[in-house]
């Protein structure tokens, strides 16, 4: 009983920071239909940032955090102006390209950057583990699913009530309504990617803060992916949701299969989901259909 409240604990952890990556994907491709394949490596360019701003330049981190977000928020801006600008009008699969283009470019440039292989993230939060009922967990794993339910709440708030929250929902159904109101589009897609930037920053920070940074923070980008798979592409709600079964599935997956099967069944996990999914249903839990006539 202890192993499964110690699983559920850190799986539900992991799965809202999943879901937290996932949203970045989700805004991006509801207000601009374009499926950020980078996202992985946003994660992992992130973490090394932030390694880089708190371990080798030793700032503190109240001054750290902020121009890694900085960093983010300017990375999103390059990302959308300069490369996918350019391909506005052009074939889906022309924008699709890029984006996975994007994400090999930015992992060969960290490995120039950071060339090691493993680096420990400088301690963020206490480490004096805490007992909840029978299991004893990390604090990193707490604060985790702190900050990022904090963040999800602000989200809420700003695509609710915000102007430019509320023209970047309503993008995804209308464009020319959009500018309609006096807001140009090329402004909602460079500030979806600043956000998605953001949310790959935020998640890279957490994971490296519960793990190492290593180039398979890239794979936190795919297992984003499965929750956005399982959510449904256009929803975030369905990210929020679909995220703490991801992460739950993966850890419980992991803690009684692999003594059964193989030590990498944890990372197959979510791709076992996303075929299933996409054989039951390919629009995701929360996923709009859209039915195409010709």
């Amino acid at each position: 009983m202890t192993e499964l409240l110690q699983f559920i604990i850190t799986g539900l952890a992991l799965g809202i920071v999943y879901a937290l990556i996932a949203l970045g994907f989700v805004v991006v491709w509801k207000s601009s239909g374009v499926a950020n394949l980078a996202l992985g490596q946003l994660v992992l360019i992130s973490a090394w940032f932030t390694y880089s701003m708190l371990a080798q330049a030793q700032l503190p981190v109240w001054l750290g955090l902020p121009l890694v977000i900085i960093f983010a928020l300017f990375l999103g801006w390059v990302i959308e102006r300069i490369i996918l600008r350019p391909l506005i009008a052009q074939p889906i699969l022309s924008l699709i390209t890029v984006t996975l283009g994007l994400g090999y470019f930015l992992q060969g440039l960290v490995g120039i950057i950071w060339p090691m292989s493993l680096a420990a993230m400088p301690p963020l939060f206490p480490k004096t583990p805490v007992r909840i009922g029978t299991a004893v967990v990390s604090q990193e794993y707490l604060w985790a699913a702190i900050i990022s339910l904090v963040l999800f709440g602000l989200l809420t708030l700003y695509f609710r009530y915000n102007r430019m929250g509320i023209a970047m929902r309503a993008a995804a159904d209308d464009q020319k309504a959009v500018q309609a109101c006096g807001i140009p589009v090329t402004r909602i897609f460079s500030r979806s990617w600043m956000f998605a930037c953001v949310l790959a920053a935020v998640g890279g920070v957490l994971i490296s803060s519960i793990g190492n940074i290593t180039v398979g923070l890239t794979h936190t980008g795919l297992q984003a992916f499965s929750v956005v798979i399982l959510g449904g592409l256009d929803s975030l709600p369905g990210a929020i949701i679909a995220g703490p079964i991801i992460g739950l599935s993966e850890t419980i997956g992991a803690g009684y299969l692999t003594p059964l099967t193989w030590p990498g069944i944890r990372e197959v996990i979510p791709f076992i989901i996303i075929i299933i999914v996409m054989f039951a249903r390919p629009y995701g839990l929360f996923g709009e259909e859209r039915i195409e006539r010709i």
